[in-house]
């Protein structure tokens, strides 16, 4: 007899395939005692034996080829499917921006200028738009109105702001300018070419908004101290409203919104969905100023305000049939928040700049002060400011009410 030290007991099942809990590969009972032969005892100890042979390994490398099949043809799916999809009327209808349109406000005669990977003006929904001006500062080549973008960002923002066709944007009446200085990624990395585009947009182009979708996280990319938030200040300084993402970095730990988002001037939008909830990648603000050190304070947390931008119907590419696509991010809500102010700015622009016609730091903070006591305190729970929500969800019709009341108007 085999001396049993430093042998575990195990107590005595009353189900024979208990055992099978501790080794599936042990012996068990004989067929027998399952009324059944000992191969399918074993069958019956271990049930998934059968799908596991199925399975493994050529089950594992379909699914494994079938998911990156997916992501390729993700943009072509979706495209098929948007006829049949719902479309993103809610967003600017709970921000208000269809109860501005209805009072006959279209954006015209504002001046936004776009940086982004340019625009497909082939799309039929573009088919009334003539761009006031083109700039390629990736390639140089500016005689070819194009958007480079892998998943065509810089349509899909420019359809939210000035379709005409199929669906309609927030601002189709407005004079737009587009800067192509993003990369086929949409990486803002580039900050050298988004530098020069934003001059452009102040210089060439005298824009009264520049529509930054694109951003970079604090202390890499553009950098806090880089040429592109130069730019930007440049262009505050000038009189000029920026309206840039806050950026898509929620629960990464990144610490603040991204540049230039984190300028104090700009504007820096958070994303909403369509039951008013914070997006859960939208970028949360800082309470201190990279810049100066100092706590930020009314109205210049960050960011301002949050905005529709959770699958957004846009539209994209005629390279893909239908030419429409879903779009999600800060990106999209960015553009809400450019559109809603155009058409402010078509209302109220020339009793905020006053009788020299020029909007002076006085009348641009009206604007900002004026958001961020319009704004729907619902969405962050009434608190004053949420670090990713902002002061709230845009109210267009409110954000018009505050700046008529600060300027006395009837």
């Amino acid at each position: 007899m085999q001396p049993m030290d430093n042998l575990e007991l195990l107590p005595e099942p009353e189900e024979p395939r208990l055992l099978t809990t501790i080794d599936r590969d042990a012996p068990g009972y004989p067929g027998e005692a399952y009324g059944v032969s000992d191969e399918e005892a074993k069958e019956l100890r271990w049930p998934a034996a059968p799908i596991r042979r199925i399975l493994w390994p050529w089950g594992a490398i379909t699914f494994a080829l079938g998911t990156v099949f997916m992501l390729v043809v993700l943009p072509y799916i979706n495209a098929y499917l948007a006829p049949v999809l719902p479309e993103s009327e809610w967003a600017y209808e709970s921000t208000g921006i269809r109860e501005l349109q209805d009072s006959g406000l279209t954006g015209e005669g504002v001046h936004v200028c776009m940086v982004d990977t340019g625009i497909d003006l082939e799309h039929p929904d573009f088919a009334n738009l003539t761009l006031a001006g083109f700039r390629d500062f990736y390639e140089g080549q500016h005689d070819d109105i194009r958007d480079i973008g892998e998943e065509f960002h810089g349509t899909l923002m420019a359809g939210l702001l000035v379709a005409d066709g199929k669906y309609y944007g927030a601002a189709p009446g407005i004079d737009l300018s587009v800067a192509l200085a993003l990369g086929p990624a949409g990486a803002s990395g580039q900050e050298d070419m988004v530098a020069q585009a934003i001059r452009w947009c102040r210089i060439t182009e005298n824009a009264d908004i520049i529509s930054l979708s694109l951003g970079s996280d604090p202390g890499s990319g553009m950098g806090i101290q880089s040429e592109t938030v130069i730019a930007v200040q440049e262009a505050l300084d000038a009189g000029i409203f920026v309206v840039a993402a806050a950026g898509n970095t929620g629960g990464a730990g990144v610490g603040d919104v991204s540049v230039p988002g984190n300028v104090e001037g700009v504007i820096a939008v958070g994303a909403s969905s369509w039951n008013g909830n914070i997006w859960s990648g939208s970028a949360e603000g800082s309470p201190v100023d990279p810049y100066t050190g100092e706590n930020r304070s009314y109205p210049n947390q960050k960011p301002e305000v949050s905005a529709p931008g959770v699958l957004l119907f846009s539209t994209a590419s005629t390279v893909i049939t239908p030419p429409y696509a879903y779009s999600t991010g800060t990106s999209d809500s960015t553009v809400l928040v450019t559109g809603a102010l155009a058409l402010i700015l078509e209302w109220h622009g020339e009793a905020l700049a006053g009788d020299d016609g020029i909007l002076d730091p006085t009348e641009m903070a009206i604007v900002k002060r004026s958001l961020a006591s319009s704004c729907d305190k619902d969405s962050i729970g009434g608190s004053s400011h949420h670090p990713s929500g902002g002061y709230g969800r845009l109210d267009a019709v409110q954000w018009a009410s505050d700046i008529a009341f600060e300027l006395n108007l009837a």
